[in-house]
């Protein structure tokens, strides 16, 4: 496989992917004017794509182990560009909901099958700069989708959104092309039974936080004993039972999840604070983001040779130190200027960007061939779970907060987030210790 050409094609199409989590934001307000829907119900479209993006990203992941990744990847992009198409003729909230839950089911294959690629056909000389494209890709969509969103939706309406998503169609024959041919794994099937437990597991527990009902969390708890149960009867159980006696995955996975938590928060929180501590408007914040993102993505050919040169957890433990030195710019400094948030994000975009490349590397060498594909599947579907629930948290503290003032508000917030980071780098540290301690016997 010629990496050099398939891993910035494959980036543009990640980076189409993951700006439409972030393009619909902004639209919130004229889709519940449009459709005369509460906005309880509009967050929906946020959460639906998030949550079917998050449990798509694993199960392609997984599929990759039974199936070619040029089938899956075909699969993932017609759904994709066919349930767009469908978006940009929605004209009510069942056809609007409809249109974003299968545009995820689609979305999915482009970050779980992306890492699958680089962890099996990159030879680890040069795969962090690999993962560090991809990376970066991200990180930039997250920061130029609100701008995009604003754009669009100012001059074609919210409708028009769907048809940026439709490009990937366009990717699509370029990719069959340069993919490798594969043939799927004798003796291997796909756990149908678990790939559902997996579905409810998530779902059940992002309700449960966002609508803070105990019933569901208990629905939550009862499927999570249905799945511990069939994990260990099925032969070939959907979470590879294996990956958790990898000596290190775990502390990766709980890395991962902060990181998500942190990365997503912010990004949640710095519009609402540009918006209702300094009233901009949501162009003028996806201006002040943007910068972040854009240099997020310049970096991007360093990162990637630092990460091979020196290693993975170095930059892990950098990149989140510098994390949470924004965190506690932010903490306290957030209130006296919109350029804090704006030289804030143009250190916190870049540090996570060659965070999550250095942890996806990281964790891409310490698993076995044979696990590569359920566990990076799980590393993906764990940070993005992080993400969500991070942001139904982060909106709940502020509710609880209507009567502080604004400031404080958002000071207390972005404390808890800082506390996040320092349980991260204290759980990257056990990892870092663990590792040193098997190398030397």
């Amino acid at each position: 496989m010629n990496d050099k050409m398939v891993m910035p094609i494959w980036t543009f199409g990640l980076f189409i992917v993951v700006m439409n989590t972030t393009m619909f934001n902004v639209s919130i307000p004229s889709i519940t004017a449009d459709l005369h829907i509460t906005a309880d119900l509009a967050s929906w479209i946020i959460s639906s794509y998030s949550i079917g993006y998050a449990l798509s990203t694993v199960i392609y992941s997984r599929l990759s182990d039974v199936a070619s990744i040029r089938k899956l990847t075909t699969v993932g992009l017609l759904i994709l560009g066919i349930s767009s198409v469908l978006g940009i003729f929605a004209r009510d909230f069942n056809a609007l909901l409809g249109a974003r839950i299968l545009q995820s089911a689609g979305a999915g294959a482009m970050a779980g099958l992306g890492l699958v690629l680089a962890s099996r056909y990159i030879p680890a000389s040069r795969r962090g700069k690999a993962i560090a494209m991809i990376s970066a890709g991200s990180a930039m969509a997250f920061g130029l989708g609100p701008i995009a969103g604003g754009l669009i939706s100012e001059y074609f309406g919210w409708n028009g959104l769907f048809a940026v998503t439709c490009l990937v169609l366009a990717v699509l024959p370029v990719l069959l092309r340069l993919l490798p041919k594969e043939q799927p794994a004798a003796g291997r099937a796909f756990d149908v039974w678990g790939a559902l437990l997996t579905v409810v597991n998530a779902a059940s527990l992002l309700t449960a936080v966002t609508q803070q009902s105990a019933l569901w969390l208990a629905v939550s708890i009862g499927s999570f004993a249905v799945h511990a149960r069939h994990m260990k009867k099925a032969k070939n159980s959907f979470i590879n039972p294996e990956l958790l006696k990898q000596k290190g995955y775990g502390k990766l996975l709980t890395v991962g999840f902060c990181m998500l938590v942190l990365n997503l928060g912010n990004l949640f929180l710095m519009p609402l604070a540009l918006a209702h501590l300094f009233g901009k408007s949501a162009m003028t914040i996806g201006l002040l983001i943007a910068p972040g993102a854009i240099l997020s993505t310049f970096f991007t050919r360093f990162v990637g040779r630092w990460i091979d040169r020196y290693g993975n957890v170095r930059f892990l433990l950098i990149g989140q130190c510098m994390i949470a030195a924004v965190l506690v710019f932010f903490t306290f400094e957030l209130a006296a200027s919109p350029l804090v948030i704006l030289c804030g994000y143009l250190v916190f975009s870049p540090a996570f960007s060659a965070t999550m490349a250095s942890i996806n590397n990281e964790t891409s060498l310490l698993l076995p061939q044979k696990l590569i594909g359920s566990g990076m599947g799980l590393l993906q579907l764990v940070q993005f779970f992080g993400g969500s629930v991070s942001v139904a948290i982060c909106g709940l503290l502020l509710e609880y907060q209507m009567h502080a003032s604004l400031a404080n508000a958002y000071r207390h917030v972005y404390g808890l987030l800082f506390a996040v980071s320092l349980c991260s780098i204290g759980i990257l540290l056990w990892y870092k210790h663990s590792s040193d301690a098997r190398r030397i016997f």
